[in-house]
């Protein structure tokens, strides 16, 4: 009699078991809204690759990627209709000083180094910086732009007063420069130098930080949000978990993550984005421990610098702005 209440009290507590296990919810999944800083592009992909292989899900996340809108996705993301975001350390400067600063943050580098630069028709004497003297640039007339050239040609002998600066209406660095509608033309390497090569273009070009090492700062950066930081870090942290893993894909797996690029968005020109993505492959960590780690010691020189200059309304706080607290543990 005993040995019988001692089995069904045994199958009882089993099916209550079970019972229970079927009463649980599974756990919900997060949802993160990444906004883009531009129309798709290589400085992108890990976050397509996150998505399509599945990394996010892995994470417990849903990821919306959006396009970006008419207003900055800086202050979509200060504001709080974003989390996460793309910007530039150049950019974040204006955002970090005033009268009522920006409450974002740089999680994350998404290449290591400063890949712009100015590009210009070969042999027309602007491989280097004093040479756009007497020459056509095409600018967007921003403080810290400007700053920058004057002090590569200047500190190169050239009279930056002699520049011709011409309002920038270059859609198509290419064709701006077979028309000669412009001479010169700062770009990132990684996509229009790219394009150049590809379509059989001669130019000379020169890399800003090559010329001064003040100049090697972060561009682009993954951003969030202060407030999205403060109140789910945990998500933060899977987001970056899955975007690294997503980045060192598309590191060891160029073409691949082309395509993945590609597939996400059909608009881009195949060539161009494979190409592209082979420039990039050994520029996303290059010589950082990860991939995203942010340097405080280049970090706060390019801001030092912007500080001494008087580029923005009053000083860019050092060591302010950007961690790695949110980066894989490795």
């Amino acid at each position: 009699m005993k040995k019988f209440l001692c089995i069904t009290l045994t199958i009882i507590v089993i099916c209550v078991s079970f019972a229970s296990c079927g009463d649980k919810t599974p756990a919900q999944t997060e949802k993160i809204t990444f906004v883009l800083d531009w129309t798709p592009n290589t400085n992108h992909t890990g976050i397509y690759v996150a998505e399509k292989l599945g990394y996010f899900a892995e994470e417990g996340l849903e990821v919306e990627i959006a396009q970006p809108p008419e207003d900055s996705s800086v202050v979509l993301v200060a504001s709080g209709k974003a989390d996460i975001s793309i910007s530039f350390q150049d950019s974040l400067a204006a955002a970090f000083t005033g009268d009522e600063p920006l409450p974002v943050t740089a999680i994350g580098a998404v290449i290591q180094h400063n890949t712009s630069g100015i590009i210009s028709r070969a042999g027309e004497g602007m491989d280097k910086p004093s040479g756009m003297a007497g020459h056509s640039y095409a600018t967007w007339n921003g403080a810290i732009e400007l700053a920058t050239l004057k002090s590569v040609v200047e500190s190169d002998g050239g009279n930056f007063d002699e520049v011709e600066l011409i309002p920038s209406t270059v859609t198509d660095e290419v064709s701006a420069l077979k028309t000669k509608s412009v001479d010169s033309i700062w770009i990132f390497y990684g996509w229009a130098g790219v394009k150049t090569e590809l379509e059989g273009l001669e130019t000379d070009y020169f890399a800003f930080s090559d010329i001064d090492p003040v100049f090697d700062y972060y561009t682009p950066v993954l951003i969030a949000g202060n407030s999205f930081l403060e109140e789910r870090p945990e998500a933060a942290k899977a987001f970056m978990r899955a975007v690294s893993k997503g980045y060192e894909y598309a590191i060891n797996n160029p073409e691949e993550a082309a395509d993945i690029l590609c597939e996400a968005a059909p608009e881009l020109e195949k060539e161009l984005v494979t190409a592209s993505q082979k420039y990039l492959a050994d520029k996303y960590t290059a010589d950082a421990k990860q991939w995203g780690y942010i340097d405080s010691a280049r970090w706060n020189a390019f801001y030092e610098w912007v500080n001494e200059e008087s580029l923005v309304e009053g000083n860019v706080p050092l060591n302010h702005g950007f961690t790695n607290d949110y980066l894989p543990e490795k």
